[in-house]
C-alpha cells in the first residue's frame, strides 16, 4: 500500500480531540502538514489562518497533496435555534469555502478527506445500514446530505472526495464517553430509553487510521461509514461499559428524562437507533485495530 511519507497534507479542525492527534500520527509518519487554524497561527511554516466566515488565501494551500477536513460546530450541547444555525453553517459554508479554494489552485490536490456522520440515515431501528442506503430523515440528516453536498467544488475539479461518516467516537478524552465515566465509576450507569437503540462507534485509533486509508486508497471515493464493525444497542453498550469498569449498571435513565433535559439533541443522538457497516472500508482492505467494544474498552480504560 502506498504510504504518505513526503506528503504534504492540510488538516483543518487540526486543534480539535480528532484533529490533534491525526497530526500527531501523520507527522510521526514523515508527512508535512499544514494546519489550518482559527486562532492566530503560531508557526507561519505550518499554520495558515482559517476561518469560513472569510476569504482563504489560495497561495497557502499551494502544494498540497492532500486535504483533511475536520472543522465545525460542535453538536453537543441544548439544540437552541441559535446553536443549530451554528452547526449547519459551520460545515456548510466551511466545507465549501475549502473546496472552492482546493478547486481553482494551480494543482489541485488528488484527494480531499472530509468529514461526515452516520447521523445521515437518520433513526432506521435494526435496519443494517451500508452506503448504499438512502439518508433518512431528521435535523442531522438534512446538515449531513448539505455538508456532503458542500464538497461538489472539489469533485468537479476532479479532486477524489472522500465522506467518511463517523459513528461516535469512543475515548476516554472525548466528551462522549469522558461524560459517561464518572457516574458509571459511581455505579450510577444504566441505559438510555429501552436500550434498544443500535449505537454505531469507532475507537480513536481506528478514526486516525480509517482517515490515513483512504488517503492512499484510490478506490475509496464518496461516502465511506467510519464505524466499527462490531454495532451494538445502547443496553449491550451499557453492560460492557460496566463490565470494564467493574461496576453495576442498575440505573437506566427513562426516555421523557432525557427529552426533558436535551429535547431535540436526546431524540437524535441518544434515543434513535443506527446500525452502521463499514463495509466499503472493510471491502478495501481496512483492518480495524480495535473491531470490538470490549477490547477496545479494556485497552483505553487501563487505569482508569
Amino acid at each position: 500500500m502506498a504510504t504518505i511519507t513526503g506528503w504534504t497534507i492540510a488538516v483543518s479542525g487540526a486543534s480539535g480531540f480528532v484533529g490533534s492527534t491525526l497530526v500527531a500520527s501523520l507527522r510521526a509518519q514523515g508527512a508535512n502538514v499544514k494546519r489550518l487554524v482559527r486562532s492566530p497561527p503560531r508557526d507561519p511554516e505550518t499554520d495558515i489562518a482559517w476561518n469560513p466566515a472569510a476569504p482563504l488565501d489560495p497561495a497557502a494551500l499551494e502544494g498540497l497533496d492532500a486535504a483533511v477536513h475536520l472543522a465545525g460546530e460542535s453538536i453537543a450541547g441544548l439544540w437552541t435555534a441559535g446553536k443549530k444555525a451554528r452547526i449547519r453553517d459551520s460545515r456548510r459554508a466551511g466545507t465549501r469555502l475549502l473546496c472552492e479554494r482546493l478547486a481553482a489552485l494551480d494543482r489541485p490536490p488528488r484527494v480531499l478527506v472530509s468529514a461526515s456522520a452516520i447521523g445521515i440515515y437518520g433513526d432506521r431501528g435494526d435496519e443494517v445500514l451500508r452506503e448504499d442506503r438512502p439518508s433518512g430523515s431528521g435535523f442531522l440528516a438534512d446538515v449531513c446530505r448539505e455538508w456532503e453536498a458542500a464538497a461538489q467544488p472539489a469533485r468537479d475539479a476532479g479532486i477524489r472526495v472522500v465522506h467518511l461518516r463517523f459513528g461516535m467516537v469512543a475515548s476516554p478524552t472525548g466528551r462522549a464517553l469522558k461524560q459517561m465515566l464518572l457516574p458509571f465509576k459511581l455505579g450510577l450507569g444504566g441505559r438510555l430509553g429501552s436500550g434498544r437503540q443500535y449505537m454505531s462507534w469507532i475507537s480513536l485509533d481506528d478514526v486516525v487510521g480509517a482517515i490515513q486509508h483512504t488517503l492512499v486508497t484510490d478506490s475509496l471515493a464518496g461516502p465511506v461509514n467510519a464505524v466499527a464493525p462490531d454495532s451494538i444497542t445502547n443496553a449491550e453498550f451499557t453492560k460492557t461499559l460496566g463490565a470494564a469498569l467493574h461496576r453495576p449498571t442498575i440505573f437506566p435513565v427513562p426516555e421523557f428524562v432525557l427529552r426533558l433535559l436535551l429535547g431535540e439533541m436526546a431524540e437524535e443522538l441518544l434515543l434513535a437507533s443506527q446500525r452502521v457497516e463499514p463495509a466499503r472500508l472493510l471491502a478495501s482492505g481496512y483492518k480495524f485495530r480495535q473491531p470490538t467494544l470490549r477490547s477496545a474498552l479494556e485497552e483505553m480504560l487501563k487505569g482508569h
